[in-house]
């Protein structure tokens, strides 16, 4: 029985009572004509329906204060503890039921709802805390370096055209250390706002990753590291992408290969494959690799495997990220395989695109 109708029935009773009362004591008048014994007995019956009442007052005051204020008071309890920031304070609807049940299955869609978000915004502080900590280090790095190169070449230390040349070509790579922090700085806040430009085109999957991969080429042979390219998917195939951003994926990937790459001999495989109605991209290197339990978690914001940050291993931690939200934004998915000591693998699948029959094409005009 909920509440409305338990308050309705006991208010009717309470309010029947009097009536049924004097009732009871005009039909007794009526039969029994002796007038003392009729005032006796008006007397008696008032003194019991006082009684009555008086019972009825304080069943009733029990009920509703056990029934319907007791709720309140924790309702507000748990109210004054959201107010203070404490969302853990649970309300157990089983216990209750009718329009108290309601309130308290309320109270609780509430409390999950502002704990989550909470929550959440407790955890993007801690990564912004994060990325400013990793983005201040790593700034620090390539300034220091510049810094301390200009100054050889300024006081005269760099006294030989190759020792200058290499000063130079040195500051050079630092300064394109520095535009790839904040071109993920400028990503990573359009990924948090959802404003990746994107310009969708169709693309000849061999020249562009043959372009792709001449352009990445060129820098890795100023770091001793070999670059392998197979395209094994037919000539002519096509895929839906914007190509300013699938660059930024392989130079991401390949960023990071180059990043966490140990071996005094380096190697990086770039493969495109034949998936049926996809492409898979596999960007291999012969790298430090990942731990199992790191693996899972390379795609997330901020995440680094390498905690001690140092200057040849350091990175804000969201260039994997910015990747697979640019493959998601393409219609395709990416994961990667490791193993430690051996290297990383990247995939990336991409749907082809495939050209309508003419004849098919006017059926739907």
């Amino acid at each position: 029985m909920n509440l409305k109708k338990s308050l309705t029935i006991t208010l009717i009773s309470l309010l029947s009572m009097p009536v049924i009362m004097m009732i009871v004591t005009i039909v007794l008048m009526i039969v029994f004509r002796d007038p003392q014994l009729s005032r006796t007995l008006v007397v008696q019956l008032i003194w019991i329906m006082i009684v009555v009442l008086i019972i009825y007052d304080i069943m009733l005051t029990t009920w509703v204060n056990k029934g319907v204020f007791h709720h309140i008071r924790k309702l507000d309890k748990a109210m004054e503890c959201v107010s203070e920031g404490n969302f853990d304070y649970a309300l157990d609807s089983s216990k209750v039921d009718g329009e108290i049940a309601d309130l308290y299955n309320a109270y609780e869609d509430m409390r999950l709802k502002l704990k989550d978000a909470s929550e959440e915004r407790i955890q993007v502080e801690a990564q912004n805390r994060e990325l400013i900590s990793n983005i201040t280090h790593d700034l620090k790095t390539p300034i220091t370096s510049i810094k301390g190169y200009a100054e050889g070449i300024i006081d005269g230390v760099a006294d030989t055209d190759e020792k200058k040349d290499r000063y130079i070509r040195t500051i050079y790579d630092k300064t394109k250390d520095l535009d790839r922090l904040l071109n993920e700085l400028t990503y990573y806040s359009s990924i948090d706002s959802n404003k990746i430009p994107y310009h969708f085109q169709k693309i000849d999957v061999g020249g562009f990753f043959t372009d792709c991969v001449e352009e990445v080429g060129m820098d890795l042979e100023n770091k001793n590291i070999r670059l392998d390219f197979v395209n094994l998917v037919e000539p002519g195939t096509l895929v839906i992408a914007d190509p300013i951003q699938m660059r930024k994926v392989i130079n991401n990937i390949v960023g990071n290969s180059v990043k966490y790459m140990d071996k005094e001999k380096g190697i990086i495989d770039i493969r495109i494959l034949d998936a049926v109605d996809s492409i898979r991209v596999e960007i291999e290197d012969n790298g430090k690799g990942i731990d199992t339990k790191d693996l899972g978690k390379i795609f997330e914001r901020f995440y680094r495997t390498d905690a001690s940050r140092n200057s040849s291993q350091g990175g804000s931690g969201i260039g994997l990220s910015i990747v697979k939200k640019i493959i998601e934004d393409h219609g395709g998915y990416i994961w990667a395989t490791s193993k430690e000591g051996e290297g990383t693998c990247m995939h990336f699948v991409l749907r082809k695109y495939e050209e309508r029959p003419e004849s098919e094409s006017e059926e739907h005009v």
